[in-house]
């Protein structure tokens, strides 16, 4: 499929960002393409410095031939798009009511005094960004924060503390449980059924 779109001023797919959005919409009949908006957005914000600036828009509603205002309700409903600069490390941090429960507030607070910021600003060298986002869908392993599309769960002030640690310092901090030897999102303690099947795969669900 080839796509002819009119360069909004100030952004463009690069070529291979866009040869990946040519995949993107042989996925929809002709008629159904503004279906990749989402997607669309995604890769435009990874390409754009983590946030989806107005010529963003612009490019994506003209690719897709839909109104700009239409592109423009998907960037504003969705979370997950950014629509200011941020730093080059996002720390979203749910505060939805099963983490708020189960601690939040003392993540949220470890996260402020480590990083010297508050939601929705950036640190002064561009380092990092804090972000307060609804329901990260991960509530049996509360309270999480979302980092580079991966998850940190059941955290406490002295975890979170050593994650952003971690990052500052330049290592990668594993994703999953950090207080609990919890497999994935499986009870603490470990499995209370089909043990007989957990046995034969390893302990693995």
């Amino acid at each position: 499929m080839n796509i002819s779109v009119r360069n909004a001023e100030g952004f463009a797919f690069t070529p291979e960002n866009l040869k990946w959005a040519e995949t993107q919409l042989a996925k929809y009949p002709e008629s159904r393409k503004q279906s990749a908006v989402m997607p669309l957005l995604q890769k435009a914000q990874e390409q754009n410095n983590g946030w989806v600036s107005v010529p963003v828009m612009e490019y994506i509603a003209d690719m897709l031939e839909m109104p700009y205002i239409r592109v423009n309700e998907v960037a504003t409903f969705y979370t997950m798009y950014n629509l200011k600069p941020v730093g080059k490390h996002v720390i979203e941090v749910c505060t939805t009511t099963p983490c708020w429960l189960r601690g939040s507030d003392n993540v949220v607070s470890a996260c402020k005094q480590e990083l010297g910021i508050g939601f929705g600003e950036t640190t002064e060298d561009g380092e990092f960004t804090l972000l307060e986002v609804e329901c990260a869908g991960a509530c049996v392993n509360a309270p999480v924060i979302a980092y580079k599309e991966e998850y940190y769960e059941d955290l406490d002030d002295q975890s979170t503390r050593k994650f952003i640690q971690a990052i500052k310092s330049g290592a990668v901090p594993v994703p999953g449980p950090q207080t609990t030897d919890r497999h994935k999102s499986a009870p603490q303690g470990g499995p209370t059924t089909l043990k007989e099947f957990c046995a034969t795969q390893g302990g693995k669900v």
